[in-house]
């Protein structure tokens, strides 16, 4: 892949701990944080476009690819997770950058910028929950507990068990099954993921996200920072239900409804995601 020749790949260390990360681009820093069961390179499909806009800072998040894996699941609660960019930020000494998070990516993302709305300077959140609007979910609407059954197993002891039988087939049918366009990922793609979740505990630390943080009780939800969301309506995860209410929370929002869209927008829409990004950032 033609990225690959471009990209700058670094081990910064911080937290008592080494991230992985991937550098390109020139332009004002714009943080890509991936969700699960992501890498880096779920960000692969809109690099090309924002390159060319902005320096990309892309991290494999803690737990994952080829960032450290802390054993334990406490080392995954949300502050230590928020830590980790504030500490990439403070590292590469980056003023105001911008955040974007894709679905657990999203969440640290949401968090993040509660707590500190004077380093973040806007917010892209794509087909990714609000934390207290999902909580509320998760215990009221059938619909999206049904869709988010997966996250009740993992709750349960040794309940991750499933993601390694036959050959990562729940995973692939997480992410490749669930595409509406099956052409936006190749079989070069599914190698990259199947080497990525093939790393000695990276699936189990994946886990360890959601095992860690049951709620966010601590989180009041308040985001002051002006807000892009982009969700695929077509997510069998995260169903468009979690996209009601977030003006109650959020000060500045503008909301896309991508139609024909999985939970994977950044592959099967990147022209269309790029685009968004690009026109929010520079407006």
């Amino acid at each position: 892949m033609e990225i690959f020749n471009e990209i700058n790949e670094l081990n910064v260390k911080i937290n008592n701990l080494t991230l992985h990360v991937m550098i390109i681009g020139e332009g004002k820093p714009l943080i890509l944080l991936h969700g699960f069961p992501d890498f880096w390179y779920g960000w692969k499909s809109v690099i090309p476009e924002l390159k060319d806009k902005f320096k990309l800072i892309i991290p494999d998040m803690r737990g994952y690819n080829l960032s450290d894996k802390p054993e334990g699941t406490q080392n995954y609660k949300i502050n230590h997770l928020i830590d980790d960019i504030k500490g990439l930020i403070e590292f590469f000494d980056l003023k105001k950058p911008f955040i974007a998070g894709h679905d657990w990516g999203g969440i640290v993302a949401w968090v993040f910028a509660e707590k500190y709305p004077d380093i973040v300077q806007k917010l892209i959140i794509l087909n990714s929950p609000h934390p207290k609007i999902f909580n509320r979910l998760l215990k009221t609407n059938k619909a999206q507990q049904k869709a988010s059954s997966y996250i009740f197993q993992f709750h349960k002891s040794g309940g991750e068990q499933f993601l390694f039988k036959n050959d990562y087939k729940w995973l692939k049918s997480a992410l490749f099954g669930s595409l509406i366009d099956k052409k936006a990922l190749d079989d070069f793609d599914m190698e990259q993921y199947i080497n990525a979740w093939s790393q000695p505990n990276a699936l189990i630390s994946g886990v360890n996200y959601y095992k860690a943080n049951p709620n966010f009780d601590d989180f009041s939800g308040v985001i002051k920072v002006p807000t892009l969301v982009i969700h695929g309506m077509n997510d069998l995860a995260l169903l468009p239900v979690i996209l009601e209410g977030l003006e109650n929370f959020v000060e500045n929002v503008t909301i896309i409804k991508v139609p024909n869209s999985s939970h994977w927008v950044l592959h099967e829409q990147p022209h269309l995601v790029s685009t968004k990004i690009i026109n929010f950032l520079e407006d």
